[in-house]
């Protein structure tokens, strides 16, 4: 029998970031994946990143993860967006080589001492006394371990629906996984089903670019890793803007009880932020037009895919919608746009460092656990992988709060308020936005990676560099005074401000709207040089200096919810005042803390106030008896 220290079921992006993190912390990994060629497959939207999601890819690369440098490596197009709002909304998206995102995440899994790739399918978690033992495959291999780690994506029990045409198999033509779900429900754990999908692709040699608008590159690339030298980093592709049209929609409308989702056909939950376009029309039918981008999925290869086209409808419908389409109408569908249904566990049944409430070792991340995306997988692979190998050598787990990553609250409410639908991270799902923002992920997160072991020396001094520069840099301009001279207020006139009477500040300058650091640099030599990446926090840390004081003051009150903590194992149905609904989910969520009972689904502002006067007289009571 073979004898792992952890064992990562899938290698899909979580389960990649799950398995480097154990095996660079030291632990013997064995990475149990269906089809080596699925490797870090991107069988949706070939990019990394994008509004809230690019957060996430930042945050993975600050703690020691690997997706941020794969796409540094990969990527054939890069855009910041959302750079017309506020910085706390910058995302950056990168358009990916996918064969060459697939080859560099395979060569580092590869590379790594610690870890063993094998090609087999999961069929059995072994338990015993509540605790994990190991796994057996379908093929009857016996493999002991201490941890499992399972990130099985979209493929157990997965069904591909194109129109009247369904059968049981896994993304781009690759097999389901036929045992595992079974397995999970033999062990008491509850599943259900959801649904996602994905547009045709298309040959780039029957498309009409000139009939489309064309969507280049930044000119200043941000990479997504801290590591990376942006000097080093160039778009090599364009990708397309075109619409849908009012005969797009008739085609769509006089085919929809054709359609598997209104046939009844799909019986797993779809994606609320991610529509097919057959549910756009008909949900937004006041809209004459949709937007599709046209994506280039690598270099080497005709194929493009036609984001924004998501749909289940049969071959014939969606030849003929993309026919009426600009830029489409000669267009050759190399591969059919499909739905896929499969099954995922309710993440209610997990702990904030995902895992298993009841089995000691088995921890889940990715889709599994009820998200979309592969940057949301790359977040909760890496916190699983850590935790999983903490957990062999008898160590407690690490936990993100709300306030400190888009991490901690995309795995927060997956624990405390789990999800009906795909989960998708958004910037409007976080708090505390302006503190945590993509371009101080670094900052915020280095320390925690480095201590677990992830994130390397390097890294740390880097980080530790960039902190003390920011931090020096802003307090040398506050104490610059810029006396009134013929010079200055020129500058003033010339960068449209005001004239000042006396001497102004150089912290102050950089506070008006429109000015930037590179302005102010040439109007005194006290004014130090800065690198792109300090020169961006100064910036803001002067410009939004007290939208952030009001944060940092929310996140402390936060906080003091967080560190008020609760009893485990009390049964909250013996606690009068509050509503049943409140007792119910407090006795089977156990909540940690007061703000985490407050986040639960079901309970009101009015059950955390009962909670308060209840912990009050507990600890009355406990002084009395120490007295």
């Amino acid at each position: 029998m073979d004898r792992f220290d952890i064992v990562v079921v899938g290698a899909g992006h979580a389960g990649c970031e799950a398995a480097l993190a154990c095996a660079r912390m030291g632990r013997s990994t064995l990475l149990l994946t269906l089809n080596l060629d699925a490797i870090a497959l991107m069988p949706c939207n070939p990019a990394i990143g994008g509004t809230g999601k690019g957060h996430l890819v930042r945050e993975v690369d600050a703690l020691g993860g690997e997706m941020g440098r794969a796409i540094d490596d990969t990527f054939i197009q890069s855009r910041m967006l959302n750079t017309g709002k506020g910085p706390a909304v910058h995302s950056l998206r990168a358009q990916a080589d996918k064969k060459a995102y697939q080859r560099r995440m395979m060569k580092a899994l590869f590379a790594e001492q610690n870890l063993e790739v094998r090609q087999g399918e999961c069929g059995r978690i072994l338990t015993e006394n509540g605790a994990v033992t190991g796994v057996t495959t379908t093929t009857g291999a016996q493999i002991a371990c201490s941890s499992v780690v399972v990130c099985s994506g979209v493929y157990m029990d997965s069904r591909i629906i194109i129109g009247e045409c369904n059968w049981m198999g896994g993304p781009q033509g690759l097999l389901a996984s036929s045992h595992l779900a079974g397995a999970l429900r033999g062990l008491g754990i509850s599943l259900r089903r959801f649904k996602t999908g994905t547009p045709p692709r298309i040959d780039e040699a029957s498309i009409d670019f000139d009939e489309m608008e064309a969507q280049p590159g930044d000119e200043t690339i941000t990479p997504f890793s801290f590591m990376t030298d942006s000097a080093k980093l160039t778009n090599r592709a364009q990708c397309y803007l075109t619409y849908t049209n009012e005969e797009t929609h008739d085609i769509i409308r006089r085919n929809i009880h054709r359609a598997p989702m209104y046939a009844g056909t799909i019986h797993g939950t779809g994606a609320r932020y991610c529509p097919s376009i057959e549910d756009k029309i008909m949900r937004f039918a006041d809209k004459d037009r949709h937007q599709l981008f046209l994506e280039p999925e690598g270099l080497d290869t005709n194929e493009w895919y036609v984001q924004g086209l998501s749909t289940s409808l049969p071959e014939d419908v969606q030849i003929e919608m993309l026919h009426t389409i600009p830029g489409l109408r000669r267009a050759r569908v190399l591969r059919l746009a499909y739905a896929i249904e499969y099954e995922c566990i309710d993440p209610l049944q997990l702990r904030h460092d995902l895992s298993l409430r009841g089995i000691d070792g088995l921890y889940f991340a990715g889709q599994i656990n009820g998200t979309s995306g592969y940057e949301e997988a790359a977040g909760q692979g890496l916190v699983a992988g850590v935790n999983a190998a903490r957990h062999v050598v008898g160590l407690p787990g690490i936990t993100l709060g709300r306030d400190q990553a888009y991490i901690g609250v995309l795995i927060d409410d997956l624990v405390t308020k789990g999800t009906n639908e795909p989960y998708r991270m958004m910037t409007s799902r976080c708090e505390y936005r302006l503190l945590l923002r993509q371009d101080n992920a670094d900052l915020r997160l280095t320390e925690i990676g480095h201590a677990a072991g992830l994130a390397s020396d390097e890294r740390l001094a880097r980080m530790q560099e960039k902190r003390d520069r920011t931090h020096d840099a802003i307090a040398q301009l506050k104490k610059i005074w810029i006396s009134k001279t013929a010079e200055r207020d020129a500058w003033l006139a010339a960068h449209g401000q005001s004239e000042a009477a006396g001497s102004v500040c150089a912290a102050d300058l950089l506070r008006r709207p429109g000015i930037s650091y590179a302005d102010i640099l040439p109007l005194d030599a006290r004014i130090p040089a800065l690198p792109d990446d300090v020169r961006e926090q100064v910036e803001i840390s002067l410009r939004y200096e007290g939208y952030l004081d009001k944060e940092r003051k929310q996140v402390e009150a936060f906080r003091r919810a967080e560190d008020t903590l609760l009893p485990q194992g009390f049964d909250y149905m013996t606690l009068d005042g509050l509503r049943i609904e409140a007792r119910q989910k407090l006795t089977a969520h156990q909540p940690r803390s007061l703000g985490e009972a407050g986040r639960i689904s079901g309970v009101s502002p009015g059950d955390v106030t009962v909670l308060m006067v209840w912990l009050e007289k507990l600890r009355r009571e406990q002084m009395q008896t120490r007295s």
